[in-house]
């Protein structure tokens, strides 16, 4: 709408620029002579002529009148669409909101709000994560569902879009574009916008999860091949999968899962060994699983396995549990 406006505004200044040349050039008026005329004939404010007219004069003058009217008749239908539709306090909203998202460190990213989107971000919400969604459709925006949500409002594949997100100061970026050439776009241009941030990207196609990767993301999720494993698998080892499906990493679940960093815990434990900490008996938790710093996997690791910085810790326990180990730990 404000391009609209700014379109108006230099068409009227060019109705301006010809009249004034018209009546410059044409008519021997000097320069303000010629700016006045060209005033007084498109505000139709009824003064007298500076000087007398001939036919083209007149003539032209008519002209200038018309082209006056029809650019006048458009800024005002511009304008008047512009504070009906509540234009105006839409701008300033969308302003305040992103000097809000400026302040912002360490937050998610996600890229597309559709349904692998909306789960994501109530996961992160669960998690009381802060997250910024970029998004096109004014559907999801304009929902009043989605109020407490920060929207950004655009292409995702855009870097000024990413920027207003606060691409350089977010920690991670969910990219659930329905296009893999889109997600792939999104992963390029977050990666060097910021190279330490963590990006898990969607994937239609198993083609697209190599090109992914090496574009950047650190993670490439396929729902459907998710979906279908997990469905399978119902049906070969079902009382497997409900009970992996029981120890959630949310909430109210009997057994939750949390990944705490060794860099969060106390100085004092620094290269101690996991037997030091002596999580057991002071939280309930176990530790079943040790990430090193190169991301090699290692599930029940030994107690003597020492806590060497960069390395995690993937620790089981009931919500309760958790939250006793993070007192005494964190």
């Amino acid at each position: 709408m404000l391009s609209k406006i700014y379109k108006g505004l230099v068409l009227f200044a060019i109705v301006l620029l010809i009249g004034t040349l018209g009546f410059f050039l044409a008519f021997d008026y000097s320069w303000l002579d010629a700016f006045f005329m060209t005033i007084i004939t498109t505000t139709t404010v009824g003064f007298g002529e500076v000087k007398p007219l001939d036919d083209a004069g007149k003539l032209f003058t008519i002209l200038l009148l018309l082209m006056s009217i029809g650019v006048y008749g458009y800024l005002v239908t511009v304008i008047s669409d512009f504070f009906s539709n509540n234009v105006l306090m839409d701008a300033f909203r969308v302003k305040k909101e992103l000097k809000e998202i400026a302040k912002l460190e360490g937050h998610t990213i996600i890229c597309g709000f559709g349904r692998n989107g909306r789960q994501s971000y109530e996961k992160l919400k669960r998690f009381k994560k802060t997250c910024v969604v970029i998004e096109q459709s004014e559907d999801f925006i304009e929902n009043p569902m989605y109020q407490e949500i920060q929207f950004v409002k655009g292409d995702a594949t855009n870097d000024d879009v990413l920027r207003n997100a606060g691409i350089e100061k977010a920690s991670s970026l969910i990219t659930a574009l329905p296009s893999d050439a889109n997600n792939l776009y999104v992963v390029l241009s977050s990666r060097q916008l910021n190279e330490k941030l963590n990006i898990v990207s969607r994937a239609n196609d198993e083609n697209a999860t190599k090109k992914l990767k090496i574009a950047g993301a650190n993670h490439v999720i396929m729902p459907d091949k998710l979906g279908g494993d997990h469905m399978a698998s119902l049906l070969v080892t079902p009382d497997l999968v409900e009970f992996v499906n029981r120890i959630n990493m949310e909430g109210d679940s009997n057994a939750n899962l949390e990944e705490i960093g060794v860099d969060e815990l106390p100085e004092e434990y620094l290269m101690k060994s996991i037997q030091d900490l002596d999580v057991r008996r002071n939280s309930g938790c176990n530790v079943i699983g040790f990430i090193t710093e190169e991301d090699d996997y290692i599930v029940n690791p030994s107690s003597q396995m020492i806590l060497e910085p960069k390395c995690r810790l993937i620790v089981l326990g009931r919500p309760e549990q958790i939250k006793k180990f993070k007192e005494i730990y964190e």
